[in-house]
């Protein structure tokens, strides 16, 4: 009898965008490379961006009114910049600008 093995892959141990069979043509297999580095630079990018807003819901908590005020360009700016990259959209950047310089206004 042959010895038989498993070829199954353990989803929890990979990255997503690794496939569970290999690439057929050149192209592909650069464009997996490809894929997992933008991957690594969406994260990047999409924490900064959960960083910046958990430190103005911070200093809003602690009413702390003009630090806010100083934090708000840099957060302004920050989330226009990920809105640039496509990593949330541009409209969703701004709701949150609003929503935020709404609260400051009423501390």
């Amino acid at each position: 009898m042959s010895k038989i093995i498993n070829y199954l892959i353990d989803q929890g141990k990979i990255s997503s965008y690794t496939p569970s069979h290999m690439a057929n043509t050149k192209s592909a297999i650069k464009r997996i490379r490809r894929i997992s580095k933008q991957t690594k630079v969406n994260r990047n990018r999409k924490s900064r961006y959960k960083i910046a807003l958990k430190k103005m819901n911070l200093l809003i908590e602690k009413k702390d009114k003009d630090a806010a005020y100083k934090f708000l360009p840099k957060l302004n700016s920050e989330l226009m910049k990920i809105a640039k990259t496509g990593i949330i959209k541009k409209q969703n950047a701004s709701r949150n600008v609003s929503r935020i310089t709404k609260k400051i206004s009423s501390i």
